[in-house]
Parts: structure tokens; C-alpha cells; sequence
């Protein structure tokens, strides 16, 4: 066992895709009990529930942008075998739940209102937490992370602690000044094509490339990239204009006057050093008006942290589970 993982039991084995494939995906699909709820106007959201033995807690794992819950399977993996029972379900119009009609490719991620979003974790919430020991934390990355922070300023009693991995508090414009891409996208939404795709963007076509990802170890890069080719239901890859113009109107939500500082529980939001899809600055802005918020900055990562090398990784994803193990103390 310990050629394969680390302490925290993430891989250590240079032959990744062996072990996750061969050891971890099966014990993963040996425990996982699968759940369909009925999210924000009867969408269906696809829920995957894993309860540890010994239990000491429940971490809620909210993916990011044209993501899914079974992207998260090696940290998912982490937190079972650190006693931590885990709730991860597939975000609207993303893996394997629902998606609104009228989209006219299986790559194209569109969601109506970003409020559906945080409706849909509140009915997660709702309906699946109460069935798993407390304390009851989330971990949430990018897309993910503005919808925890907006539910966690909504709703502040449900969880004790949370941690945010490079939230999208702001997505990066690709240098385009945010008010000047949210008014081409609101023209091209009032002409109809808001569940299109925008006309310098591509669908996906096949293997992506590991030089201009999100991630920095080729392993663990080379893994997923080869399941979500394989999976027409993982092909989530470009927003639509109202995805888009939904994203940008999100950052006014969170960092509204006396918003962050009604979150009552502590907050560990964490930037990476090299990040081009989220902008950092407005992280830090709202980080430093959460009233127990604590910020870390990760150095030679890119936006997916959890897909970093080694030497990155594991020193990070220790901070991660500590974090969350305090509430023992």
C-alpha cells in the first residue's frame, strides 16, 4: 500500500492511471451509492454519496466549470480513507445530470440563471446532508466555489467550516475588460443566442492538450483527459453567452456590501500562482471581508490545484485535510 499512496493516501505511484483505474475507481464504484434528485425546475442532478466507516464528518465536494463529480475521485478516494464520509453530485447541465433543451452540442455548458445553481446545492442540502454525520464541511472548486460562497452567505448555519480552491469570486475575460464581454454577450442573448456557443470558441473535438490545461502533472492530466474523451457525458468544454454573462454578473452577487461578512464559519480560500481562468485579486478581496477567513497562496500551480505535481499536491491537499480536521479540536 504505501508504493501506491502517500499519507493522505493520494497517489505515489508513477504508474497513476494503473492505480486509479485497477484500485481506486473500483473500490470507489464498490461503496458509491447514486442518487437522482429533482434540482431547480425538476432538472435532474445526479448525486454520488460514499459513508466512511468510523465517520468523523461529511465533506460536500462541489466541482468547477465543465467538471464533474467523477473528476474528484482521487480526492474523493483521500477523504474515505481519512474517515470523512462524502456527498458529490454533478452540477446542472454538467456530467451526468440534466441539461435545459435547445443546446446543440453535448460540449456546450449553459446554465439559465447562476442562481440555479445555488438553488440546486440547497436542495442537496436539504435532502442528502441530514442523512450524514455532522460536521458538515464543503470543498469547492472554481464555478463551484462562487456557488458555495453564495450559499454560505444565504445560508450560513449548514456547514462549519469550507474551503474554497481557486473560487471563480471573478472569471478571468481572456483580456477583454469584464463590462465591455458582458455587454457582448447580453446583445447576443437578446438576439436569441444565448444557449449558443460564442463564435471564437470551439466544441469539443477530442484529446485536449496538457500544455494550455488547467492542471500540471502530465499523470494526472492524462487520466481524466482519456475518461472524458471516452464519455460523451464529460464532453462539458465551452459556456454559452448566457453562461458567460452569468459568470460575470456573479462577482457583483458575492462581494456585495455586507455579503462575505455574513459568513460565520471559517473559510480557507486558496489562489493559485498561475491561474488564467479566475482572477485572483477579487479572491483576496473577498476572503479579507470574511469574518474567519484565511487565504493561502500556492506556488508553481495552475487553476486545478488537485491536478499539480506531486511536490505541490500533496503539501497542499495536507493543508486541505487538516484544515477540515480541526473542528476535531
Amino acid at each position: 500500500m504505501s508504493d501506491l499512496f502517500n499519507e493522505d493516501f493520494l497517489v505515489s505511484s508513477p504508474d497513476y492511471s494503473a492505480v486509479m483505474n485497477e484500485k481506486i475507481i473500483p473500490a470507489l464504484e464498490k461503496s458509491c451509492e447514486t442518487r437522482t434528485l429533482n434540482g431547480k425546475d425538476r432538472l435532474p442532478l445526479h448525486c454520488s454519496l460514499y459513508r466512511a466507516d468510523n465517520s468523523r464528518g461529511t465533506v460536500l465536494v462541489l466541482h468547477g466549470f465543465t467538471e464533474n463529480a467523477y473528476k474528484y475521485a482521487e480526492l474523493i478516494w483521500s477523504l474515505l480513507m481519512n474517515r470523512f464520509s462524502v456527498v458529490a453530485y454533478d452540477q446542472r447541465g454538467h456530467g451526468r445530470s440534466g441539461r435545459v433543451n435547445g443546446l446543440k452540442h453535448p460540449s456546450l455548458t449553459h446554465v439559465d440563471r447562476f442562481d440555479d445553481y445555488v438553488d440546486d446545492l440547497k436542495t442537496v442540502c436539504d435532502t442528502v446532508l441530514p442523512d450524514f454525520p455532522k460536521p458538515w464541511s464543503i470543498f469547492a472548486h472554481s464555478m463551484g466555489g462562487a456557488v458555495a460562497s453564495l450559499y454560505l452567505e444565504r445560508f450560513p448555519s449548514t456547514f462549519s467550516r469550507a474551503f474554497l480552491c481557486a473560487p471563480m469570486i471573478a472569471p478571468a475575460t481572456a483580456g477583454i475588460p469584464s463590462g465591455a464581454a458582458l455587454f457582448l454577450c447580453q446583445a447576443a442573448c437578446s438576439l436569441g443566442c444565448g444557449k449558443h456557443k460564442p463564435f471564437f470558441m470551439k466544441y469539443y473535438s477530442g484529446p485536449e492538450d496538457f500544455s494550455t490545461s488547467c492542471a500540471t502533472d502530465p499523470a494526472r492530466f492524462a487520466w481524466y483527459d482519456n475518461i472524458k474523451h471516452s464519455r460523451q457525458d464529460f464532453w462539458n468544454s465551452v459556456p454559452s453567452y448566457r453562461w458567460t454573462a452569468e459568470a460575470i454578473r456573479v462577482t457583483k452577487s458575492i462581494l456585495a456590501q455586507g455579503a462575505p461578512e455574513s459568513i460565520v464559519c471559517p473559510v480557507l480560500l486558496s489562489t493559485a500562482d498561475h491561474d488564467f481562468s479566475v482572477m485572483p485579486d477579487p479572491q483576496k478581496q473577498f476572503i479579507d471581508r470574511v469574518p474567519k477567513g484565511k487565504h493561502i497562496f500556492v506556488k508553481d500551480s495552475r487553476h486545478e490545484i488537485f491536478r499539480s505535481a506531486n511536490e505541490v499536491f500533496f503539501p497542499w491537499w495536507h493543508t486541505v485535510l487538516s484544515f477540515l480536521k480541526e473542528e476535531e479540536q
